[in-house]
Order: structure tokens, then C-alpha cells, then sequence
């Protein structure tokens, strides 16, 4: 997790992210609410034992978005890294070769760096686990293609890291107009067994059934939410382990207060829910708590030390 030291609403994502807002507050204040709110996230993760490394943002980077780290890099099992292409030119700098120096650093193993960020220069853009919904388990990655996620690199990813695509289109409703979704992790989370999805959001009646089919195959229980509770962020959520390998569905409060009894109930079967404040951050930025987490999935050199909270 990177935490912010200028965390500001980003002008270059704006004109695609329909869920950012503008709050009227200075960027002063906005930064402060955002760190506030990141250091009690933080807290909260590693009150039932979920390891989290921080690293801080540098200033002189100048990237607003550096709180949102899963858009460009993802960590694999095998010892890959991939490093992906970012839309909006201030957010490609938020890629820092010291972080995976920090995390080698922690005992974690890496093993191949698989690069696909030259595809910016013909403005081509597939950003990381914010586009990709990974299926680790059954090697699957659902994706709904936007300005952000293009077709062909969805495709190379899958070839690359041996995943099947399942690919559709999914919309929102701006000012009365049906327009993409920018990321995929807005409208869907997968935990085992669980999926967590906003079908009200893919139109097409065929891509909705190969989506439906996909999930259930694999025995993923659908917890179905609306449009509304979408725009609370309630499909941006991460499934993680705590201490004793349990499993913690973590998510935003207002995320959390959108969702019904039943809904709660299907999702605290698979274990607790970890919910935190998070409305500064989800208003200027358009993302949640899943944004925040890139999950370290890397082996690790069992003797190195152990893990550090820092």
C-alpha cells in the first residue's frame, strides 16, 4: 500500500472515472482527510493480522493516484511481476523500480519483470488488477473492456501468464447515457466461492450469461448488487488472510452500509467483513479499498527475516 503525500482529485483520469467527484476543498486538506483515512485502513488490516507493507509516496513525483497501486503492478505465485500501461500520463510515473527493490528487501522472490507498458506509445492501456479480475485459482481473468483495458492486451496478458480471458463490455448510466466502466473492480470482486457483482451493469444479454456461466462453473456463489450500491463502491472489495489463515472480505463503510442483510450474510459465511472510512479517498479518486491493497502474492526465501510491520 503507498501512502499519499499529495493526494489531490486527478484532472487526467477525471475524463473517464464517472465515480470521481469534485469535493471543493484545497488540495491541502483533501491530503490530510486522504492520509487520515489510509492510516486508520492500514490499522484496521493489521488488527486481524493481514501483513501490509507501506511504502510512502515521493512528493516530487507529483502522482495524485500513487494511493491506488494496483493499476500498475501485479505479483504472482511463479515469481512474475507485471508492469502495466497507464492512461493518464501523471499516473506512469507512479511505477518505482525501489518498491520491488523494498519488497526483495522483505524476502520476497522475483523472479521474471513481464513489461508491457510500451503499448502506451500507441495508446493502447491495460491497468493491472483494477482491469483484471484474477481468478488465481482457475487461472481466469474477467475483464470489461473500457478506454483502460484494451482487448488485445487482455489477450497477451492471458498468453503470458497462462490465464482464460473471460471478456465483456459492462456500462453505467452518466447523464443519461450508457458509458463504459472504467475499471473491471468497480463492479466485481472474487473471494473462494464467492463473486460479488453488478450484472445490471453488462447489457448484453449473451455476455451476461457467459459471465454468469463462468462464475458458476467454478462454484462461485453470486451476491448480486445494484447499480446504486455500485456506485458505493460495493463491488470494489478484496477478499485477503488474516491471522490463522482466515479470511476477511475488506471493503469501504460506505460500500458496507449499501449492502442489504441478506447480502452481508452470503458474504460473512466466507468470513468477517473488514470495513473503514474511506469517503475522501473514494470521492477524489474515483477508487476504494480494493485500489488500495496490490496483493504480494510472490514466493518468499524462507530465510530471510521474518515479515516487519513498518
Amino acid at each position: 500500500m503507498i501512502r499519499p503525500v499529495a493526494y489531490r482529485m486527478n484532472e487526467q483520469t477525471a475524463v473517464n472515472n464517472y465515480f470521481q467527484e469534485n469535493l471543493n476543498l484545497s488540495d491541502v486538506v483533501i491530503n490530510a482527510k486522504a492520509q487520515k483515512e489510509f492510516d486508520v485502513f492500514v490499522v484496521k488490516l493489521r488488527a486481524v493480522g493481514v501483513e501490509v507493507i507501506v511504502e510512502d509516496d515521493i512528493l516530487e513525483m507529483e502522482t495524485p493516484d500513487s494511493i491506488f497501486p494496483n493499476n500498475w503492478i501485479s505479483f504472482h505465485e511463479n515469481g512474475d511481476v507485471g508492469l502495466y500501461p497507464m492512461f493518464a500520463e501523471n499516473r506512469r510515473r507512479e511505477r518505482r523500480e525501489d518498491i520491488l527493490v523494498s519488497l526483495e528487501k522483505e524476502g520476497f522472490i522475483i523472479k521474471d519483470l513481464i513489461d508491457y507498458t510500451t503499448a502506451e506509445e500507441e495508446g493502447l492501456f491495460l491497468e493491472g488488477t483494477g482491469s483484471l479480475i484474477l481468478d488465481r485459482v482457475n487461472q481466469k481473468a474477467y475483464c470489461a473492456l473500457s478506454p483502460r483495458a484494451d482487448e488485445d492486451l487482455v489477450i497477451e496478458f492471458c498468453e503470458d501468464f497462462e490465464f482464460t480471458p473471460v471478456i465483456f463490455n459492462a456500462n453505467q448510466t452518466v447523464h443519461g447515457k450508457r458509458l463504459p466502466i472504467y475499471h473491471t473492480n468497480v463492479l466485481m470482486a472474487l473471494g473462494e466461492n464467492i463473486a460479488v457483482i453488478c450484472l445490471d451493469s453488462i447489457d448484453s444479454k449473451s455476455e451476461k450469461k457467459m459471465v454468469i456461466q463462468n462464475l458458476k462453473e467454478d462454484g462461485k456463489e453470486l451476491v448480486k448488487i445494484s447499480e446504486d450500491q455500485m456506485q458505493q463502491f460495493a463491488g470494489n472489495m478484496l477478499q485477503v488472510k488474516g491471522a490463522n489463515d482466515q479470511n476477511y472480505m475488506v471493503m469501504s463503510t460506505a460500500a458496507f452500509k449499501s449492502l442489504n442483510p441478506e447480502q452481508i450474510t452470503i458474504i460473512e459465511k466466507r468470513g468477517p467483513i473488514v470495513h473503514s472510512d474511506l469517503g475522501t479517498i473514494e470521492a477524489c479518486g474515483g477508487g476504494s479499498a480494493r485500489c488500495m491493497m496490490a496483493e504480494v502474492f510472490l514466493p518468499k526465501d524462507l530465510k530471510a527475516n521474518h515479515f516487519k510491520n513498518r
